[in-house]
């Protein structure tokens, strides 16, 4: 999917953003903003946030081949976010989830960290398919 407006409309871009917001003050309420991929920003937040535990679950069995414990909030999010969709987003293919999350990862991080991402979302999705 290639988008034809900014990143800050980028629909990953403001699923993490959500979530983070989320993250730093869960008493917020989260407002979803009019958008052609509304209903697909709320399925991947909330979604996110109420399945934090079996995606988390899932992240530790890969823990073993990184070290996820000293990243920034922001990369846990996206790490999150992706995996997700990994789970609960059968029809988009593993791929694209992976080439869109590192898309919108130039937003948030460097580039050594981006390819770190994409190390770790790879397993992730691997071993997320057995």
């Amino acid at each position: 999917m290639r988008y034809n407006f900014s990143p800050a409309k980028n629909p990953r871009v403001l699923i993490i953003q959500k979530v983070y917001g989320q993250v730093i003050n869960n008493e917020q309420k989260i407002k979803f903003e009019k958008h052609r991929f509304k209903k697909f920003i709320k399925d991947v937040v909330l979604g996110t946030i109420e399945r934090s535990e079996i995606i988390n679950d899932e992240i530790k069995n890969i823990e073993t081949n990184f070290n996820l414990k000293n990243l920034d909030d922001i990369f846990k999010i996206i790490i999150r976010c992706a995996t997700f969709e990994f789970l609960y987003k059968p029809s988009l293919s593993k791929k694209i989830i992976i080439k869109e999350y590192l898309n919108v990862s130039n937003f948030f991080l460097n580039s050594s960290q981006t390819k770190y991402l994409n190390a770790i979302l790879d397993t992730l999705a691997k071993s997320l398919s057995k």
